[in-house]
């Protein structure tokens, strides 16, 4: 896995003297390289002023970054007027970052109200999409709602919740990402897949997040392996405990072994973002700095990501 330097660390930075986060993935006929870019969410940067949070995950190194649209954030889509659309559109392109993903929390599960509502979110967000980056998009990913124990009495009514879902990103000419969660219906690789299979649509892809399935007990390298093809989207943090007892931490904090991670990219033919996500149990304890969480996770990642490549050599 090589590693890029795609911009200069800022001069106060702490971390000047990382590795770089931007890393190249080898091509799967080795004839080319494709960037696999990492980025921050700026779910867990609700406090800072949205230009201030570009501005640091620019300076960082990050390649990219991901958008929150619930409610409370400066980026919920009917916050912004089309003017601020534009402008926002302006500081990506000024701050050389990528917006590969919006981020909102619907549920499958939702009765037929809240699911119209959830139509509605989406139809936003693609319109949101088109504004921010006409070209190319981003997706909006989300986790699916519902209790584990639920799976089989809802499974068939989630399929048809996310297939309305599916049908309206069609029209919205853009793609619904979802992810397993360890507290929702949808929480192993097998459901994911089912459900998928089910919605059978070309705008329904999926999203990958191993700390879920950490939790559960399940192995890195096997539930990479059955879901990376279908996934678009690389959500990274860490984990500690069990299912029904557990806390998410940033990446390092946990038992994840990233330079595994990095092989397993390495080895694989994904080519789209890999986003730190700071759960909700992190930044909503006292004292949390945004900043200072997104250097360490830069920090980590990229150390543990140049493992990867030099033991690849």
């Amino acid at each position: 896995m090589n590693f890029t330097t795609r911009r200069r660390f800022a001069k106060t930075l702490a971390l000047a003297a990382c590795m770089p986060a931007v890393f190249t993935a080898r091509a799967a006929d080795k004839k080319s390289a494709a960037k696999i870019s990492l980025g921050f969410s700026l779910y867990g940067m609700k406090s800072l002023p949205l230009a201030e949070a570009l501005r640091v995950c620019a300076e960082i190194g990050y390649d990219c970054v991901e958008f929150s649209l619930m409610p409370g954030y400066a980026t919920e889509p009917k916050q912004l007027s089309a003017a601020q659309r534009k402008e926002l559109r302006q500081r990506l392109t000024d701050s050389k970052l990528t917006l590969p993903a919006l981020m909102d929390n619907l549920s499958a599960a939702a009765d037929d109200k809240a699911h119209a509502a959830n139509l509605e979110k989406i139809k936003a967000a693609a319109e949101l999409a088109h504004a921010l980056v006409p070209d190319n998009p981003p997706l909006l990913e989300t986790v699916l709602g519902g209790k584990p124990a639920e799976w089989e009495q809802i499974k068939d009514r989630m399929a048809a919740r996310v297939k309305d879902w599916a049908d309206t990103a069609t029209k919205g000419k853009f793609v619904v990402a979802v992810k397993a969660h360890v507290g929702s219906a949808v929480n192993t690789p097998e459901r994911l897949l089912w459900l998928q299979r089910q919605v059978n649509s070309p705008a329904l892809k999926l999203a990958y997040d191993f700390s879920h399935f950490q939790l559960a007990g399940l192995a890195l390298a096997d539930t990479f392996n059955a879901l990376i093809g279908e996934s678009v989207f690389i959500h990274v943090k860490d984990s500690r405990g069990v299912a029904g007892k557990f806390e998410f931490v940033l990446p390092g904090e946990g038992t994840i072994d990233y330079a595994e991670y990095g092989r397993l990219l390495a080895a694989s033919r994904y080519r789209g973002p890999v986003v730190v996500e700071v759960s909700g149990q992190v930044f909503n304890k006292p004292g949390y700095d945004p900043i200072a969480a997104a250097k360490r996770s830069y920090a980590h990642l990229s150390e543990a990501f140049a493992k990867a490549r030099g033991r690849g050599k």
